[in-house]
């Protein structure tokens, strides 16, 4: 078991992108069995093309991506940018991904993750921030709550993941 200060963070590499696709993966069959309990997990993007995002996304930036390495091992990862949602100031940022490994959920990973996303979105100018997460995903939701976003009720909005619906919630809060 690790705790936060044995969390290191640093800006992910190229070699990073395999660990990161399948730390996504897994992370998210646990979250999809604690949202829809006894359903069968839809089909999801292959490891092959979700590596391919995440190398695209770390050679350009878009977004920035980081990861969490407990005991010299990768066992999270965040990406964050400005925000993707339309009429957006362009100083909101967004948490447009954050995952942890989940051996390693309860440790302190995610808000050593939230933390460099939120200094890396202050560096680029960004005075706000949200996150996109899914209703039903209790522990995605308390996480955000903890982290001191509010949720905008008024933001929810219906999402397909294979043949299942989820209702997703913007979480908002300021970065200052």
């Amino acid at each position: 078991m690790s705790d936060f200060s044995e969390i290191e963070v640093r800006p992910a590499t190229q070699r990073d992108a395999k660990v990161i696709a399948e730390i996504q993966a897994s992370a998210s069959q646990a979250a999809f069995k604690a949202i829809f309990p006894g359903e069968a997990m839809p089909e999801f993007d292959s490891l092959k093309k979700s590596q391919a995002f995440w190398r695209e996304a770390i050679e350009y930036s878009e977004p920035q991506v980081q990861v969490a390495l407990a005991a010299g091992k990768v066992v999270g990862f965040v990406g964050y940018d400005r925000t993707r949602d339309p009429k957006t100031p362009s100083t909101t940022g967004e948490i447009w991904a954050i995952y942890a490994d989940p051996g390693h959920w309860g440790q302190g990973v995610g808000l050593a993750l939230w933390d460099a996303a939120r200094e890396g979105l202050i560096e680029e100018g960004c005075t706000k921030v949200t996150a996109w997460v899914p209703m039903g995903y209790e522990r995605a939701l308390r996480f955000h709550d903890m982290a001191g976003f509010k949720r905008e009720m008024t933001s929810i909005k219906t999402v397909t993941l294979g043949s299942v619906k989820v209702e997703e919630i913007r979480f908002k809060r300021d970065l200052s």
